[in-house]
């Protein structure tokens, strides 16, 4: 069955980098648009990033636009989320989620598959 596995978190200080990444099996990896999404303890999931299937494309949540940077490699189906100049506030634990239908509704939170997410860490 289709899988999102992702990787890269943990614990870092404030002003830190991480590279989180998401590899995906038994999906038809290039025809999906990507997103990452992110919950915070108490806190409803939200939108972080989006990428198109093609890759030409993306957009940011405005707290994350500069400082995070998505991208896919659809050979090895694959999607990273590069994050740079961490904040305590984006501490969460990050899901990636691979949606066929239009950009939109990924901007939404809606997708056909999720993974099981990765836990951020920020620390002040």
């Amino acid at each position: 069955q289709v899988q999102l596995v992702e990787s890269g978190g943990g614990l870092v200080q404030a002003g830190d980098s991480l590279r989180l990444s998401c590899a995906a099996s038994a999906l038809t990896f290039g025809s999906y648009n990507m997103g990452w999404f992110r919950q915070a303890p108490g806190k409803e999931r939200e939108f972080v990033a989006a990428i198109t299937w093609t890759g030409g494309s993306t957009d940011y949540a405005g707290s994350v636009k500069g400082r995070f940077t998505i991208s896919r490699d659809n050979a090895k189906t694959t999607v990273y989320l590069q994050m740079n100049s961490l904040k305590p506030e984006d501490t969460a634990v990050y899901y990636c989620a691979a949606e066929h239908g239009p950009m939109d509704m990924l901007l939404t939170g809606i997708a056909n598959y999720w993974g099981q997410g990765t836990q951020v860490t920020v620390s002040a």
